[in-house]
Formats: structure tokens, C-alpha cells, sequence
């Protein structure tokens, strides 16, 4: 889909401190690691993350680089309103407006990621909710998703980034009709965490539909309870969980780190 957004460049240089350079790490770990899991989609989808100090500003993957492909020094730095502000290139034009609207919407999403990745997607393909709740994994996410039912097509302005922005609401998840799944979270380790364990949690549940036979959903009490086990230290386990995908691709796939 060739759609790229037209931006100017307006270089700066108060965009390399410390803890932007570490975002941009972080941000390229999961790109990579999601094309490792088989979660890219070509040159498609897109992960964005608030750049650190500088809240009208996001990180996001320039269109024409798949996933594995990504290095920190690659992602673009834009403005809410489309300008470039460092790197080459620019982000897809249906990242800009979805990822702009979320990151100027909702004072939640730090880091914001939409894919296309195939049992999560085939789940906003089908009628009803996407979850039954009958897999441990899943309840990781009862009472955080949110039902986008409302396709219309490629996301080509920002009245399409803000409706989907309002779907969203309070949630952290939310399951595009017929197109894919979006994750926010409050920091970039904290959305790969949601995003396997989303994928992981739609996988099994595909696979268990698969066998014809009805599922036992797990009852709403215990999945509250269970819910709340599991979300207790969760900002902590997804911060190890981001330190491992990076220490894995340090052997599997240097360079990824780059930052020149």
C-alpha cells in the first residue's frame, strides 16, 4: 500500500539525549522481535512511542522498511501535525493519522502499537467478542478491551484517527472490525508485553475453536480475580520482558541497537 505521508524535515537538536536513545532502542526491539514471532505484515503496520521529555513529538518505523529491518537509528521523530523533525523518510500515511490522533488523544498511550498479526486479527474478523475468556492467557486483558465495529476503509485523515481514538476509549486494547488490533500502554515495554501475550492468548483460542468443540469460558468472578493476580506487578514483568527480547536479538540479530 503505497500511501506515504508527504512531511518536510525540520532538524533538531535537542533529540538526542540519553533517554531518547534508549526509546529508540526499545522501540526498534520490538519491531524486530515482532518479525521474529511472524507479526509483521511487509512493509505494513506500525509501532510509535512518545519521544522521552517532548510530549508533541513520537518516535514511529518509516514506511518501505519491514520490521526485521528496523534499527533505533532508522525510526522517524514527527509532530502532531506531520512534520518530520528527525531522520530520513516518513512514517506510512495511515500510521500518521491513527498514531498522531492516539498519542494527542489519549494521555495514556505512550507507546502505541498496531498490527496485523494473524490469530488477533482473525479474531476482529469474526462476529461478537473477540475473547470467550476460557484461556489463562486471555484474562490478562478482561475488562481492558475495547470493539472498534466501525471499518471504513484505509485510515487517510485524521477524522479516522480520532474516531478511532474515541473507540478506544479507557481501553488498552482494541480490536479494529475487519482490519486488526491496536495496544497502548503507559511505556514501550509495557505494550510488547500486552502484544504477545495478546497474539499467545488469540492463538490458543483459534486453535482450541478449531477442534469443534465448545469452549468453557471461565466464569466472570474468577476471571476479575484472576485478572487483578495477574496485573499485579505487570509494569516490572514487562520490563524484564523487554530486557530479554533485547538481549536475545544482541546475539540473534546485531545491529539493531545502531544509532548512526
Amino acid at each position: 500500500m503505497a500511501h506515504e505521508l508527504k512531511t518536510r524535515s525540520q532538524e533538531r537538536d535537542d533529540l538526542d539525549t540519553p533517554e531518547i536513545r534508549e526509546a529508540r532502542i526499545d522501540l526498534a526491539a520490538c519491531l524486530r522481535m515482532a518479525a521474529r514471532l511472524g507479526l509483521q505484515e511487509g512493509i505494513c503496520n506500525h509501532f510509535s512511542a512518545l519521544v522521552p521529555g517532548h510530549p508533541d513529538l513520537f518516535l514511529v518505523n518509516p514506511y518501505g522498511l519491514a520490521f526485521e529491518e528496523v534499527r533505533a537509528a532508522d525510526l522517524v521523530i514527527c509532530d502532531f501535525d506531520g512534520n518530520v523533525a528527525q531522520g530520513s523518510g516518513a512514517p506510512e500515511a495511515t500510521a500518521f493519522h491513527i498514531h498522531a490522533q492516539l498519542h494527542r488523544l489519549n494521555p495514556r498511550a505512550v507507546a502505541a502499537f498496531h498490527t496485523h498479526m494473524p490469530n488477533a486479527t482473525a479474531l476482529a474478523m469474526t462476529e461478537g467478542e473477540p475473547f470467550v475468556y476460557a484461556g489463562q492467557t486471555s484474562l490478562k486483558f478482561w475488562g481492558r478491551v475495547a470493539y472498534d465495529r466501525q471499518y471504513n476503509g484505509l485510515a487517510l485523515d485524521a477524522s479516522e484517527g480520532e474516531r478511532i481514538a474515541m473507540a478506544m476509549g479507557d481501553a488498552d486494547i482494541v480490536f479494529m472490525q475487519n482490519h486488526g488490533v491496536m495496544v497502548v500502554g503507559p511505556t514501550i515495554a509495557e505494550a510488547w508485553d500486552d502484544l504477545y501475550y495478546l497474539e499467545r492468548a488469540a492463538e490458543a483460542q483459534v486453535k482450541a475453536l478449531s477442534t469443534g468443540r465448545p469452549l468453557v469460558p471461565v466464569s466472570p468472578q474468577l476471571a476479575e480475580k484472576t485478572a487483578r493476580q495477574m496485573r499485579d506487578g505487570d509494569a516490572e514483568s514487562a520490563r524484564m520482558h523487554l530486557a530479554s527480547v533485547r538481549r536475545i536479538l544482541g546475539r540473534a540479530s546485531p545491529g539493531f541497537d545502531a544509532l548512526e
